[in-house]
């Protein structure tokens, strides 16, 4: 735990500055409860060439919402960094949920998984933002690095899961 505290201060030290507080906020905001990755599935599962594609994002965040964020979060029930340390002045509303592991991360990994298995050049976009959204829930030290990998991990795994089971049942013409 003393490591995931050097890492949030060392983070304010290296990037804290009045452009990062304005940034953060709103890259985070595009992560709250999968929204930007909910949109881009709609938006894929619409398009008739990718909508298997659209289908398996939205079941991969729906696994992520049951697993890491019904399960996972409630039985490990670690408070956030704002919560220990309420002195930190937050640049958004302190969340109400616990923080391991990190909700936005992992629907961002799983999605950003799935979507560059589908296409590989279009990991050069998804992968960035999935990056800039964890990075934001330390910034705004409402995660702790370990949150973080932890739902990256997560991500990853339910995002290789979702995708090969997916497409296994898809192909034998059970679904779309």
């Amino acid at each position: 735990m003393n490591l995931d505290w050097m890492i949030l201060d060392k983070i304010q030290d290296i990037f804290g500055s009045g452009f990062m507080d304005f940034l953060m906020p709103k890259i985070t905001f595009l992560g709250n409860g999968g929204m930007i990755w909910i949109i881009i599935g709609v938006l894929l599962l619409i398009s008739k060439k990718h909508r298997k594609i659209g289908f398996l994002v939205l079941i991969g965040l729906l696994m992520g919402l049951i697993i890491g964020n019904g399960i996972v979060k409630n039985l490990v029930a670690r408070p956030r960094p704002c919560w220990l340390n309420p002195d930190f002045p937050l640049l958004i509303s302190v969340p109400k949920d616990y923080s391991f592991p990190s909700g936005h991360t992992q629907a961002s990994v799983i999605a950003a998984t799935i979507i560059t298995l589908y296409r590989k050049e279009w990991g050069w976009i998804v992968i960035p933002l999935s990056v800039a959204i964890a990075f934001s829930r330390l910034y705004l030290y409402v995660h702790f690095p370990s949150d973080v990998i932890a739902g990256a991990v997560l991500g990853i795994l339910i995002g290789l899961g979702t995708y090969f089971a997916g497409n296994k049942i898809i192909r034998r013409g059970k679904v779309l």
